[in-house]
């Protein structure tokens, strides 16, 4: 028996591939420890979306390794680019290889190194068929699915995650129903894109978002990011679908440029007015959508006007919250070897973008000051208080709650990022 410490970085998938690592660790008589320090190995379980990313995992390898630890690496980052990782490693794991975690422990123990890289073609993992370490807490993240169907010239993430690969409704449903009997309350559902989740088995999410919704139980589900180009080939049943109380009014859905032109040249596969035509039925058919969107600055051929007409359309669609990245090349990518812009142009527009959406942030939060709403807690939070989630995923820090309780609470303050308030009761209801 060893001593593990498993640590996962990035996406709400790869802290549920951190948690099937950790059951069959446990599984097969390994210990598993609070910190590194108590650590024998630690699993780093990494990231690879962006350049800074990929440099922050490779400095923390570093450092655990000089810190006489021994480090066996898993996630995107063995596969997008292997050559930043320290050749001291203990074994690497691929993103389809985890559940052979237990076995490169022992391979280690033995003064070898196991590696399983696998490429996408080569190995299909069903990741619901394996264990998961049941946590306390509020929140429990179910992968749906794993892979996409785009090929974003960019992203070098599907050189890991590969094509997309649906994980069967009933699965699904089954560990929904066993997260909520062990008492979590908020499910989030979690893909590389959940828009096309079901287009390879015959389904979609608005169907799976009715099976989930259809349990018995006083629960919330958040779904998580999805592409406009598939959204939009079943907008009604899925603008449906969110109308369930048990579904966060939470939209994911990033549109990368505001230029049609960037946009083709980024291999999005959709057009702003699509991506547009998707916010107005949402806002249309649910009340108090929160909207969340994504932008890359600073793509190879992003002229000023480009740039300018991302602006414009961040001014017309007022999202409540905006992830601006500054584009970075990723290693094997198509638009890694175009012409790049000057990094000071990058940083300029990445800062402008960045204030507006802070002010649209305040702008639209200051209008739930005074209001009652219903709120989640998730507890302890990271800016003090008791964090909780409104019914449309803003988070809020409450003078007092519970973990798990939904309470009525009045908001008293509101910032750019995240709301203050004070509870007036808790309630329980069963749907």
């Amino acid at each position: 028996m060893v001593r593990v410490y498993v640590e996962s970085y990035g996406c709400t998938r790869n802290k549920a591939d951190g948690e099937i690592m950790e059951a069959l660790l446990v599984r097969a008589g390994h210990e598993l420890v609070e910190t590194p320090e108590n650590a024998d190995y630690v699993v780093v379980n990494t990231c690879a979306v962006k350049d800074p990313t990929e440099h922050k995992m490779a400095r923390r390898i570093r450092e655990l390794i000089d810190s006489g630890k021994k480090v066996i690496v898993t996630g995107c980052l063995v596969h997008v680019n292997p050559g930043v990782i320290d050749r001291h490693v203990s074994g690497m794991l691929g993103v389809r290889s985890i559940d052979r975690i237990a076995e490169a422990i022992s391979v280690a123990e033995r003064g070898e190194k196991l590696v399983s890289v696998e490429g996408w073609q080569e190995k299909s993992l069903d990741k619901l068929e394996l264990p998961r370490l049941w946590k306390s807490g509020v929140v429990f993240v179910v992968p749906i699915s794993e892979g996409c169907l785009n090929a974003c010239t960019y992203c070098a993430t599907r050189f890991a995650r590969g094509v997309l690969k649906s994980y069967r409704p009933e699965l699904v449903v089954k560990w929904v129903k066993e997260a909520l009997s062990k008492g979590y309350r908020e499910i989030q559902l979690s893909s590389e894109d959940t828009g096309c989740y079901g287009f390879d088995i015959g389904t979609n999410l608005a169907k799976l978002l009715d099976e989930i919704t259809a349990i018995e139980g006083d629960f919330r589900v958040r779904v998580g990011m999805m592409n406009p180009n598939h959204t939009i080939k079943f907008l009604d049943g899925l603008t449906d679908a969110y109308r369930s109380e048990k579904v966060y009014k939470f939209l994911h859905l990033p549109v990368q440029s505001g230029d049609n032109e960037i946009l083709r040249r980024m291999g999005r596969n959709y057009t702003v007015e699509e991506f547009e035509e998707i916010i107005r039925e949402f806002r249309r058919k649910i009340p108090g959508l929160n909207l969340t969107t994504d932008i890359i600055v600073g793509f190879p051929g992003e002229s000023d006007e480009a740039f300018e007409n991302t602006v414009e359309l961040v001014k017309r669609v007022k999202p409540d919250k905006i992830n601006v990245s500054r584009y970075s090349p990723r290693p094997g990518t198509i638009a890694a070897k175009w012409t790049q812009l000057p990094g000071g142009k990058v940083k300029e527009r990445s800062r402008e973008l960045h204030r507006l959406r802070l002010g649209i942030a305040y702008e639209i939060n200051q209008t739930y000051v005074g209001k009652t709403i219903e709120v989640l807690v998730h507890g302890e939070g990271s800016k003090g208080g008791i964090e909780g989630r409104t019914s449309n995923y803003k988070e809020i820090i409450l003078d007092s709650g519970n973990p798990g309780e939904l309470l009525e609470v009045r908001v008293d303050w509101a910032g750019s990022t995240y709301l203050k308030g004070k509870k007036i009761k808790a309630y329980y209801r069963r749907r």
